[in-house]
């Protein structure tokens, strides 16, 4: 009798999490891999940016397992919708919940929810495909664009307003995204951090990326550029202050866009009557490792404002939630009998991409365990797929997958862009892979 296990979610966790069973399991094992997009990889393919090529060949490691005799994928299917927990239950001998974190913290400041205040999130989603998000989710008819964050995602999103199209054209962004980009009014972007540059939690070479931006000048304030003696500071972090500190002498060329990069200021108040005009900051200290106000105040144009400030999980139907740490409770992935979790749902949204993977393998050693604890365990009492085609529901295959993929790249050549460009919507992906909207 084989082992059959559920993942729900196909990003990094939930694929480690296969590998990590397909390696570690003793005996043969059948694993289903669900997710409720049409589309495998989550964050590789819909929050990793569309100009960061080398982060993105990661979907080539994932290609092999999901490619693996014991492996399934299920696109199309939703936790809560689809199915349910117990069905889950029923027909598995453990579940393992890795849908990631999937939206952005709030400000909790008055005007937030202005029209033009946005989760980065959701920006994100536009430039990167994810058919969650219309391609006409964004105009950018506003000049002055701020930024809430000095963390990567925070600087990917900069990066992405302060590139032309044309620098944009060789990736998969989407063609609908890309004209939008085109037509694009951005000219003065600012990126806005409340402490310190040594504080921020960008890596070196994404912060480096900016200096580099041809068509963008990138200024940093002298009085907040950061300490001088870096003698105390961290390899990464130093790195992080001096290049800060040598942009402290830019002055502006006449370049076509413009970035601000500001610290030791935090948002109190969107100011706007229908839609988003300004924003109003106040200058921060440090005391006793608290930042707080000085009650000196300046306010600064912007159209739009992005939130950038961290991701939260959110509950899944029929799934324990911890409303305080946004997590699924769990002792080294446990959460009940038969449940388990992995990946940022499991410990909050911390680590890189590569940190799932010896994540997902506690969760595997701890599912395993309790399995052997229970030698007569009972088979599963009924099969997925019977349950779906009672239900009328047809999940997309990985073979149709690959003929989404194949559509991808055909389009990308038929428009004389790079290797794929991604197609919009679930309509366009399912008619891709021979299947029609409601199939």
């Amino acid at each position: 009798m084989s082992l059959r296990v559920a993942i729900v979610g196909s990003g990094p966790a939930g694929i480690y999490t296969a590998e990590a069973l397909t390696k570690q399991a003793g005996e043969p094992v059948e694993i289903d891999v669900l997710d409720r997009l049409p589309t495998p990889y989550g964050l590789v393919r819909y929050g990793v940016a569309p100009d960061h090529t080398s982060i993105k060949s990661i979907a080539g490691y994932l290609r092999r397992v999901l490619e693996l005799p014991s492996v399934r994928f299920l696109g199309g299917v939703e936790l809560g919708s689809d199915v349910s927990v117990a069905d889950l239950a029923a027909s598995y001998d453990a579940v393992v919940y890795c849908t990631g974190a999937m939206v952005d913290r709030h400000l909790g400041i008055p005007g937030e929810h202005l029209p033009g205040s946005v989760a980065a999130t959701d920006f994100v989603n536009w430039y990167c495909g994810h058919p969650d998000m219309p391609p006409d989710a964004f105009s950018l008819d506003s000049t002055e664009v701020a930024v809430i964050g000095v963390g990567n995602v925070a600087v990917d999103v900069v990066r992405i307003l302060a590139k032309t199209a044309d620098e944009l054209r060789s990736t998969d962004v989407p063609q609908e995204v890309l004209d939008r980009l085109a037509k694009s009014q951005v000219t003065g972007i600012h990126m806005i951090g409340r402490r310190g540059p040594e504080h921020a939690k960008f890596t070196l070479k994404e912060l480096r990326e900016l200096g580099e931006l041809p068509s963008c000048d990138v200024l940093v304030r002298p009085e907040e550029g950061g300490t001088n003696d870096v003698s105390e500071l961290s390899r990464q972090v130093r790195g992080n202050v001096e290049v800060l500190r040598s942009w402290c002498a830019h002055a502006p060329t006449g370049r076509p866009r413009r970035l601000d990069v500001r610290f030791w200021l935090r948002p109190v108040e969107i100011l706007g009557t229908s839609r988003v005009e300004a924003l109003r900051l106040e200058r921060t200290a440090l005391v006793d490792g608290r930042v707080v106000g000085t009650g000196r105040f300046e306010t600064i144009p912007a159209g739009m404002v992005l939130r950038s400030v961290g991701y939260q999980s959110v509950p899944l139907p029929g799934v324990p939630f911890d409303d305080a740490t946004m997590t699924v409770p769990n002792v080294a992935g446990r959460v009940s009998e038969g449940q388990y979790v992995a990946g940022w749902l499991k410990r909050g949204p911390t680590g890189v991409i590569g940190t799932n993977k010896s994540d997902a393998a506690e969760t595997v050693r701890t599912l395993l365990a309790d399995l052997a604890s229970r030698p007569g365990r009972p088979a599963p009492a009924s099969r997925l797929d019977d349950l779906l085609a009672a239900r009328g529901v047809s999940p997309v295959t990985y073979g149709q997958w690959l003929a989404i993929e194949a559509a991808e790249a055909s389009l990308a050549t038929s428009l004389g862009r790079g290797e794929h460009v991604k197609l919009v919507g679930r309509p366009a992906m399912l008619a891709a892979c021979g299947r029609t909207p409601s199939a």
